[in-house]
C-alpha cells in the first residue's frame, strides 16, 4: 500500500458534502465478514429507545450468519449494533459475546470523530464511515487478514483507545460493538437516521499500516512505532510487556454513566447508583443502591440494594449486568513473570508499591506506617517477606502466560521476585521516610507543617489532625507570653529545686513539641532525692507533648551492647519519646547513647535481617533517677531537671491538679499549640539572641528551644548543664590530680612511674599526689603505672580550673606529662546590645495586669 493511501493529503471532510450510500444491513455485514467460517459468527443487537437507559437483557444479542439472509430482528427503526469479531459457540452451542469465545478480529472503529475527536485526527482512509449524529461518526478499518491472536487484537484495540480515538467501552477489547448503517441511533428525540458517508469495503489494512497510519504506539513507548509493528506479535506471544498501568479511571463507574445509571459520588470511593434490576423494585422505587470502589477488603469493588428483590445480588451480579470481567474491576496494574526480566520486574513492583504511599523506604528497609487497634499508638513497621508477598499482591494483578490454554493466568506474587526486592540494597522509586510527627510541624525554614500525611519535602509522615491545633500564622510576643503563662501553670506544683530546674522543664516540653523538626536535641533527666518526688509524672507529663500516647518506659541497659540493641530496635519503629524511668545508677556514657545523641542517623544490623540499617534519631530521650545523674561524655549531653519537695514524704502530698496529665490529654491540641506559638512567635520576631554560653552539638536546638525561653525573661535552661559538668566526679578527679602534680613538679614534665616513686617513697609529704593516683588507679596497695597512664592518655587536653595535662615534646621510652595553664574562654558570641537584651529579657506580665480587652483576646486564657 503506497504511503499516499495511508497518509492522504487532506483529512477526510465528510462534513463538506451531502454524499451518502445506501447499504443494507445484510450487504454491510456480507462484505466485512465474508471470510469467515461457517460456524464462526459476529453478534447483532437491536433494540429501542435510548441505549443508556435500557436494561441489562437489551444488549444481549444473536449471531448472523450469512447463510440465514437478512439478520432477525434488524428494523430500520432501532439501535442496531454488531461485533467487531466473531465467536464460536459455547459447550451448550449457544452464541455469547465474550472472550472466552473469541474467534477473529475483522475491523477496528473509531468513535465521536467529529465531536470529541476532531476528524483531522482520522490520518489514514477508512474503510467505511457512519454518521451517528448531527456531525459525529464512526470510523471503521477492515482487516487484511482476521486476527486471531488474542492478545495482539487487544493491543490494536488498546492503542485506539490510548490515542484518543475511542473510548475505552464497557467491555473487553474484542468484544466492542459498533453501529449498522441501516439504524437510528435512540439517544436523540427525535431519534437520528444513521448516515453511511464512505463505503470502501476493499479497502483493507493489516495491523501494522493501521498502526502506522493512525500513529499508534503498540509498545508502551519503549520501542519507535515501526519497530514495535515488525516485534508486536512475539511480544504478545513470548509476554515482552511485563507491565501493564493501572486504568486511569474506573470502568465501572464509567460503565455505569454510559448506561444512565449513575448518580453522585458520596466520598471515600462511595458512589449512589440506580439499581440495574429497578424494575423489580416495588413500586420502581429508585433509592438506596450503591457501588463501591475496590479497596483491600473488597477487591473488586462491592454493591449494595437495600431493596428485598435484591438482597442477594453482589458485585458479580452488577459486573455481570455492565459486562466487565473482574479483572478490569480490580483497577489494579498488571505485572506479568517472564524469564530472564527479574530485575525490570522487581523494579515495576517496586513503583506500584511506592504510588500507594503507604510504603516507604526507611534504613535500607521497607516500611509502612501501622497504627496498634488497642493501644492506637502509630508506629513505623519494618514490612517482612511474608508480608511484602501480601502487600504485592494488593497492589498489583501478577500473571503468568500459560501456553496450553494461550492465555495469562493470575498467579500469586512469586516469593523469589519479593525476595529479590526485599534483599536489594537500594530503592529507586520508594518514598524515603525519616519519621512520624505527631502534630504540626517546623519546616527547615522556620514555617509551618499543618497537613498530614506524607510531605516529599521535609520526607516526615504526619499523623495528627491540624483542626485540633490552633497556631497563629504570625504570632507576637505577647502570644508568647500568654502560652508560656499556660505552661507555667501546668508545671506550678512541681518542687523545683532553683529557676533554672523550671527553665529546665519548660525546655523539655518544647522539645517535645518540636523534635520531629531538630536534628540534635540533648537528653533530660529528672533527678530527686527521695522517691515520691515526681520525677516519673513530670517525665509523663512531657511526653504528652510529644505524643498523645501514653509513655513506655523501660530500664537503662547495662552495657553498650545491650543499649545498642535496645536503641536501634525502638529507633526503627520512630517512636516520639525514649524513656529511662528511676535509675539506680549514673547515667553512664554508653558510646551508642552518646552517637544518638549528638548524632542525626545510627546505624547497626537488624536482626534476622541481613542487612545495616541506618535509622534517623529524632526522638525525646528522657531518663528519672534518685541521687544519680549523667557522668562522663553525657554530663554534655544531658539537661538535669532538680526536683526538692523539702518533706519528709513527698509521696503523701495533696494536689489540685491531680489528673494534671489526663488534662493535658484531653486538651493536648490546646497546649502542644501554646508550646508551638513561643518558638514561633520567636522565630516571628527575628530570632533575637541573648547572650549565653553556647552549647557545642546543639546549636538548632539551643535556637529554637533556648533562646524562646531566654527571650521571654526565663532562666538559662543550660545552667544545670554546666553546673554538672563542673562538679562531674571525673573533672572534680582530674582537677584534684592536676593541683597535685603542679604542687610536686611545678612547669616541669614527668613520668608517670617518677610522681608514683615519689608517692611511694614520701607518702606523707605527697598526700594529695598519693590520694589522687590511688582514687585513679589504686590496686593492691599500690598505683598501676599503665592503668594511671591509660587514664592519663584519656584525659589528655581536658580543662579543669584552667589547667590541663599535655604531652611534653622529646623522644622517650615512656609518656612525659605536664601541667599546662589555659586562658578562660568567657564566650564565644557576641553579646546583644543593651537596648535589645533589656528588651528582649523582660519578664513577662503577670495575669493580673492583663486589662479586660487582652483577656479577651488570649489565645492560651489560664484556667482559674
Amino acid at each position: 500500500m503506497s504511503e499516499q493511501t495511508l497518509f492522504p493529503r487532506d483529512p477526510v471532510q465528510t462534513d463538506k458534502t451531502d454524499e451518502t450510500y445506501s447499504i443494507s444491513n445484510t450487504e454491510f455485514l456480507g462484505a466485512l465478514f465474508r471470510q469467515k467460517a461457517p460456524h464462526h459468527c459476529p453478534i447483532v443487537v437491536s433494540f429501542s429507545g435510548n441505549p443508556g437507559q435500557v436494561k441489562n437483557s437489551s444488549w444481549q444479542g444473536v449471531p448472523w450468519d450469512d447463510r440465514n439472509g437478512e439478520p432477525p430482528r434488524l428494523q430500520g427503526d432501532k439501535n442496531n449494533y454488531f461485533s467487531l469479531a466473531v465467536f464460536r459457540p459455547d459447550e451448550a452451542g449457544k452464541y455469547r459475546r465474550r472472550k472466552t469465545n473469541f474467534v477473529a478480529l475483522y475491523a477496528i472503529m473509531l468513535d465521536d470523530l467529529g465531536g470529541k475527536v476532531p476528524m483531522e485526527r482520522m490520518t489514514l482512509s477508512p474503510s467505511w464511515l457512519l454518521e451517528t449524529s448531527p456531525g459525529n461518526y464512526q470510523a471503521g478499518f477492515i482487516l487484511a487478514e482476521p486476527l486471531g491472536d488474542g492478545l495482539l487484537a487487544d493491543k490494536l484495540v488498546q492503542a485506539v483507545v490510548t490515542a484518543g480515538l475511542c473510548d475505552p467501552g464497557a467491555s473487553g477489547p474484542r468484544t466492542r460493538l459498533a453501529r449498522l448503517p441501516g439504524g437510528h441511533n435512540g439517544k436523540h428525540n427525535p431519534p437520528f437516521s444513521c448516515q453511511t458517508r464512505i463505503w470502501e469495503p476493499e479497502r483493507r489494512y493489516s495491523p501494522e499500516e493501521i498502526a502506522l497510519g493512525l500513529q499508534l504506539d503498540l509498545t508502551g513507548g519503549k520501542r519507535s512505532s515501526r519497530e514495535g509493528l515488525s516485534m508486536v506479535s512475539e511480544t504478545l506471544v513470548d509476554g515482552d510487556t511485563i507491565w501493564i498501568p493501572r486504568p486511569e479511571d474506573n470502568i465501572v463507574v464509567r460503565a455505569l454513566r454510559n448506561r444512565g445509571l449513575y448518580k453522585v459520588p458520596l466520598g471515600e470511593g462511595k458512589h449512589d447508583i440506580t439499581c440495574p434490576w429497578v424494575d423489580e423494585h416495588t413500586g420502581h422505587i429508585d433509592c438506596g443502591t450503591a457501588y463501591f470502589e475496590p479497596d483491600d477488603l473488597w477487591p473488586v469493588g462491592g454493591f449494595k440494594c437495600f431493596h428485598g428483590h435484591c438482597q442477594q445480588r453482589s458485585i458479580r451480579d452488577l459486573l455481570t449486568y455492565l459486562g466487565i470481567e473482574s479483572s478490569a474491576a480490580r483497577m489494579k496494574a498488571t505485572i506479568r513473570i517472564l524469564g530472564g526480566e527479574i530485575h525490570r520486574i522487581a523494579d515495576v513492583a517496586e513503583r506500584e508499591l511506592s504510588q500507594t504511599m503507604h510504603y516507604f523506604q526507611r534504613g535500607n528497609l521497607i516500611t509502612t506506617v501501622v497504627t496498634d487497634p488497642g493501644s492506637r499508638e502509630t508506629s513505623i513497621q519494618n514490612i517482612t517477606l511474608t508480608a511484602l508477598v501480601r502487600a504485592l499482591s494488593g497492589v498489583a494483578t501478577w500473571e503468568r502466560y500459560d501456553k496450553r490454554i494461550k492465555e495469562w493466568q493470575r498467579i500469586d506474587p512469586p516469593e523469589r521476585h519479593a525476595r529479590l526486592l526485599f534483599d536489594s540494597t537500594r530503592y529507586s522509586h520508594l518514598p524515603v521516610l525519616q519519621g512520624l510527627a505527631r502534630q504540626p510541624y517546623l519546616r527547615a525554614d522556620g514555617t509551618l507543617m499543618t497537613v498530614a500525611g506524607y510531605d516529599a519535602t521535609s520526607m516526615m509522615f504526619g499523623v495528627f489532625d491540624a483542626r485540633h491545633f490552633h497556631i497563629p500564622e504570625t504570632p507576637t510576643r505577647e502570644n508568647a507570653e500568654q502560652a508560656l503563662l499556660l505552661l507555667k501553670t501546668l508545671l506550678a506544683e512541681f518542687p523545683f529545686a532553683e529557676e533554672t530546674d523550671l527553665a529546665g522543664a519548660l525546655a523539655a516540653i518544647l522539645t517535645a513539641t518540636i523534635r520531629a523538626s531538630l536534628a540534635h536535641a540533648p537528653m533530660f533527666h529528672v533527678r530527686a532525692h527521695m522517691v515520691g518526688s515526681g520525677k516519673s509524672y513530670l517525665c509523663e507529663l512531657v511526653t504528652a507533648f510529644a505524643t498523645p500516647q501514653q509513655g513506655t518506659p523501660t530500664t537503662f541497659p547495662a552495657d553498650d551492647e545491650e543499649c545498642r540493641k535496645l536503641l536501634l530496635a525502638r529507633l526503627m519503629q520512630a517512636p516520639a519519646v525514649i524513656e529511662f524511668d528511676n535509675l539506680t545508677t549514673d547515667l553512664l556514657a554508653h558510646k551508642s547513647l552518646c552517637t544518638a545523641l549528638t548524632s542525626e542517623y545510627m546505624s547497626g544490623r537488624i536482626l534476622g535481617v541481613s542487612k545495616t540499617a541506618t535509622v534517623n534519631t529524632r526522638v525525646l530521650f528522657l531518663s528519672s533517677g534518685n541521687n544519680v545523674g549523667p557522668v562522663q561524655d553525657m554530663v554534655r549531653r544531658c539537661i538535669t531537671i532538680r526536683l526538692d519537695p523539702s518533706c519528709e514524704t513527698p509521696a503523701a502530698r495533696n494536689f489540685s491538679r491531680p489528673d494534671l496529665v489526663r488534662e493535658v490529654l484531653r486538651e493536648r491540641g490546646r497546649y502542644v499549640a501554646a508550646a508551638m506559638t513561643i518558638v514561633r512567635a520567636y522565630i516571628v520576631a527575628g530570632r533575637p539572641k541573648c547572650e549565653s554560653k553556647a552549647l557545642a552539638g546543639y546549636g538548632d536546638w539551643s535556637d529554637l528551644c533556648r533562646q524562646p525561653l531566654l527571650w521571654l525573661g526565663c532562666a538559662d535552661p543550660v545552667a544545670s548543664l554546666f553546673t554538672a559538668i563542673a562538679e562531674d566526679p571525673h573533672s572534680e578527679t582530674l582537677g584534684r590530680l592536676l593541683r597535685a602534680w603542679q604542687e610536686v613538679f611545678g612547669k616541669r614534665a614527668a613520668m608517670v612511674r617518677e610522681a608514683k616513686k615519689k608517692v611511694e617513697e614520701f607518702p606523707e609529704q605527697y598526700i594529695e599526689l598519693c590520694e589522687a593516683m590511688n582514687d585513679i588507679a589504686g590496686e593492691r596497695g599500690e598505683v598501676n603505672s599503665r592503668k594511671m597512664g591509660w587514664w592519663l592518655t584519656r584525659n589528655a587536653g581536658r580543662i579543669v580550673d584552667g589547667c590541663r595535662f599535655v604531652r611534653a615534646p622529646g623522644k622517650r621510652s615512656a609518656e612525659v606529662w605536664q601541667v599546662e595553664s589555659v586562658l578562660p574562654v568567657l564566650s564565644v558570641s557576641p553579646p546583644a546590645p543593651k537596648e535589645t537584651v533589656k528588651e528582649d529579657i523582660s519578664p513577662p506580665k503577670s495575669s493580673k495586669e492583663q486589662t479586660p480587652a487582652r483577656r479577651q483576646r488570649s489565645l492560651f486564657e489560664v484556667p482559674a
